[in-house]
């Protein structure tokens, strides 16, 4: 399920407030002998019962889904860190692996404009822009990006050392290769992960029904007004938080792309490192736009 964070925790909001209206309205038309001490004792009880679970829960879905975020930053360091050393390697296999570096450099650039799409994509038309999908991040255009990294996976196993010493070399390139490859689907494989309905709906649920019972055992004036519309703002930016965390490539809380962006400074740096404009031919593959 995808989730837009600032309309599903607005949505949460304005259903706990219409839930306190709701008991609030409920308690007026209550016989007078149904609001007895008793009643009030029970409610409060149930709503501490519910609070609990929601508590745990709650706090339970965060450290859940900030370790998630973590690991995937992490991942995103590491893919990088991969791929300055994949291309400090080809730059070592000499002049004729020149090719195989610019079309590593094309990757990198075309996935930081494809993930960070909030962001300015690089500068230059040697990448393929490709077209926006509804998700940031993990989308239409992933396999796209998956065949130009093995592309220049393909372009390293053809390769012909042009002496013994660089064939040894290229052995070593070829384990960096496999690792990156490996990292970049580490990355796409915990990108997809998604909050379960199901149980998101449920904690929703449990928030309604002590909001409800709010309205039921607590005359509405305006400080019981302020402070129940305080605590649901304040429960509803957890669910903001915890929402947003699971789309780490976009909204508030999204992952730098400075780790990406040094990377491809780096391999533009280096001699030859710079790729020429893609030609309309050559991006034709892609089946995307290519230009600024």
């Amino acid at each position: 399920m995808t989730l837009q964070s600032p309309w599903i925790s607005l949505i949460a909001l304005a259903l706990m407030v219409l839930a306190v209206a709701g008991g609030a309205a409920t308690r007026h038309r209550w016989p007078e002998h149904h609001a007895n001490r008793e009643t009030i004792e029970l409610l409060q009880t149930t709503v501490m019962l519910l609070a609990t679970f929601a508590a745990i829960v709650l706090g339970l879905l965060i450290n859940s889904a900030k370790s998630d975020f973590d690991g995937i930053e992490n991942d995103t360091r590491s893919f990088a860190s991969s791929l300055v050393q994949l291309d400090y390697g080809l730059e070592e296999l000499g002049p004729t692996a020149a090719p195989i570096r610019q079309d590593l450099a094309r990757y990198t650039a075309a996935a930081i404009a494809e993930v960070w799409r909030e962001e300015s994509p690089p500068p230059g038309d040697y990448y393929p822009h490709l077209l926006p999908t509804h998700t940031p991040g993990v989308g239409a255009n992933t396999p796209v990006l998956g065949q130009m990294l093995e592309q220049v996976s393909g372009e390293l196993d053809a390769f012909t050392p042009p002496s013994p010493n660089l064939a040894r070399r290229q052995l070593s390139v070829q384990r960096l290769m496999n690792t990156a490859i490996a990292e970049r689907w580490k990355i796409v494989s915990a990108s997809m992960g998604t909050l379960s309905t199901p149980f998101f709906a449920m904690l929703v649920f449990w928030m309604l029904v002590i909001y409800l019972c709010f309205g039921f055992s607590a005359p509405l004036n305006h400080i019981n007004a302020m402070a129940l519309f305080l605590s649901a703002l304040a429960l509803t930016s957890a669910l903001f938080v915890i929402i947003d965390l699971y789309t780490p490539f976009s909204g508030l809380f999204a992952i730098s792309s400075d780790p990406m962006r040094s990377a491809l400074d780096e391999m533009l740096r280096q001699p030859g490192g710079v790729p020429p404009a893609l030609t309309p031919q050559a991006c034709a593959q892609f089946a995307r736009a290519c230009g600024n």
